[in-house]
Parts: structure tokens; sequence; C-alpha cells
């Protein structure tokens, strides 16, 4: 999860005009909604997966000041799906591993709150009564007070390391264990790590889910892909009040026809990048695109609409995140953001 040192460079720019007037570029989309990310709670031995419970209730008193719409992730697919409007500000709330301080930390607050939220579960270690890991008795508790339980692989792997044989046997057998201490399979996927490709898309629409989220920032809205969702991750040392009331607030870039279609880099490195923008085409000229690991990115306007993103460096190894980035008013970004995997 940790961010390069470019990446750092680019928060804090957005970080800084969101705390200063920005003119007004585009009207915010009337539909669409924002998902924040953690995994634990309080654990301060691993930060770079760990928000601070002094973190965690700052965002629970912003979330309750009035301004947003926390709502749960099956409503919110439901009604993108569906062209159901969403009230301004909709955020989602997500788990990611089913640690052990989901249950004792995050679940009491949220539930004081009266906030929905997800929990995204590997079901190996829960099996296995792995330490540190909530079991399924735990689980089920969560289930039954109205917790949405989403499916997480059965091992947690890189599912693009892995073959297509290897990553079916995870979705079935984690989505059997699923049904046989649940009772009924969840309807909600994460992949691990972010890490995603048309091929394992397809799989988990094979498998049953209705939507799949990744570890990318930004906002969704109908026309977003419904399997390869964005998320803010939040961790110690980007969880400040700052970005969290940055992501809050996010709202939709509306764009189409994105390439490439895949994210799982192949031959064409630095892959071409590109997007047809569905707003006012005069707010353009102050569209800003980002990459993890080469910084400002070179914005190529193609016709009216057509944008393509020129990185000079090749994607290394692993994970690299590109972001978009719009001025919208009050201090709110439309924000697209897109990870992509580069195989060894």
């Amino acid at each position: 999860m940790a961010l390069g040192r470019r990446f750092r460079t680019v928060l804090m720019v957005l970080m800084m005009a969101f705390s200063t007037p920005t003119p007004v570029i585009a009207a915010p989309a009337i539909n669409g909604a924002v998902v924040i990310m953690y995994h634990r709670f309080g654990e301060t031995k691993y930060p770079s997966t760990n928000v601070t419970l002094e973190q965690f209730e700052a965002h629970l008193q912003e979330l309750k000041s009035g301004q947003y719409h926390v709502l749960p992730l099956p409503e919110i697919i439901a009604a993108l799906q569906n062209g159901t409007a969403l009230p301004d500000r909709t955020v989602g709330l997500s788990i990611d591993d089913a640690y052990l301080s989901v249950f004792t930390e995050a679940w009491p607050r949220l539930k004081k709150a009266g906030f929905p939220f997800t929990v995204f579960v590997a079901t190996d270690p829960v099996d296995n009564n792995t330490f540190g890991f909530m079991n399924w008795g735990q689980i089920r508790e969560l289930k039954s007070s109205g917790v949405t339980i989403g499916g997480h692989t059965g091992s947690h792997l890189h599912m693009v390391k892995a073959g297509r044989k290897k990553n079916l046997n995870e979705l079935t057998r984690s989505k059997r264990r699923f049904e046989e201490m649940l009772g009924k399979p969840p309807r909600l996927f994460a992949y691990p790590y972010g890490e995603t490709s048309l091929a394992i898309q397809m799989m988990a629409t094979s498998a049953g889910f209705i939507a799949s989220f990744g570890q990318h920032s930004g906002a969704f809205d109908g026309g977003s892909n419904m399997f390869d969702l964005p998320r803010f991750a939040m961790n110690e040392n980007y969880a400040g009040m700052v970005r969290f009331r940055l992501a809050a607030n996010a709202l939709p870039l509306p764009v189409t026809d994105i390439t490439p279609a895949d994210p799982l880099i192949s031959t064409i490195n630095p892959p071409t990048m590109g997007f047809t923008f569905l707003g006012d085409a005069k707010a353009l000229r102050r569209l800003s695109c980002f990459s993890s690991n080469a910084g400002k990115a070179r914005v190529e306007r193609l016709g009216e609409r057509r944008i393509e993103i020129r990185v000079e460096q090749a994607f290394p190894t692993g994970r690299t995140r590109v972001n978009c980035t719009l001025p919208a008013s009050k201090g709110r970004w439309y924000w697209f953001g897109r990870q992509f995997y580069r195989p060894k």
C-alpha cells in the first residue's frame, strides 16, 4: 500500500489545493459515490495497513457532520446499476481481511455512529484460526447485525500471478465456505492487493459477484466498470483529516472509452492510456494526471474530448497507479484512478 515519493508529492499538492478556494470548473456529478477502505484499527505495529483509533474516530466524526450520506455498499451498487439517484456525497465504508481489530475496535465505533459497512473476508485465515483474525462466530455476529460480508478469495493470493485454474479454485472454495458458515455466498468481491485483469474480472462475474473493488483512488458512477471499482485506502500515513475530506468529497470524473481495457500490462509499456471526457470540454484545460512511478504525466488532447495520458517512463514490475483530477466547486475534485500490474 505504500506510495512512492513522487506520488506523496502529488497527494500533498492536492491536499493543499483542497484547503484553498478553487474556481468552479464544472458542476458536480449527480449520481456517484466514494468508498473508503480500511484494514486494521489501533494496531500500530502495522502502520502501512493500520489507522490509529484517533484517526478513525475523527473520520467518523466528519462523516457524522451531516453533509455526507453513508450507505451500504449493496445499496450503492444497486442504485448505480438501476439508474436510481444517489444523494450527493454518498460514501461507502469497506474493510479488508477480517482482522480481529475490526470486531473489537471498528465495529463498536461504527455501531455507535450508526454507519453500515462491508468486510471483505479471505476465508483461509479464518478457517485456520490465524492469530489476529476474526473467527466464524464473530463474522456471523457481524452479519446478523446487518454488516455486509464480501468475498476476498481463500488464501489472499496475488491473483494476477496465479493461473486460471488456481484462481477459479480460490473463488469456488471460498464461496463454498461462505455457504457452509454463513448460509449464502457474498455478492461483492475485493481483489487482494487491488490486483486484477480482464480475465480475473470475468472470473469474478462467473463466480456470481455483482461488483468488485480494487485499491486505486477515485470516485465512481453508473458508467464505471463495476468489476474494477476504486476505493480510497487509509493508513496511518494517509489518514489525516485533510486527505480524508479530499477523498470523501471526491466526484466521479465522467469518462468513457477507457484504454487500455486490461489493467494487466503485457507488451506495450508504458501502456497507451486514454479516455473520452463526457463533461464540459472547456474544463479539460485544468485536467492533471499523475503516475506513481513518474509523477506528473503529459496530457494530450485529441479533438474536443479525447484525452491520452503520456507517461515517459516504463512501468516497473508490480503495481503502478495513475490518477487524473479536475477541480470542481467548493474545493472538491473530480477523480479518476486506475491501478496497473506489470508481471515479471
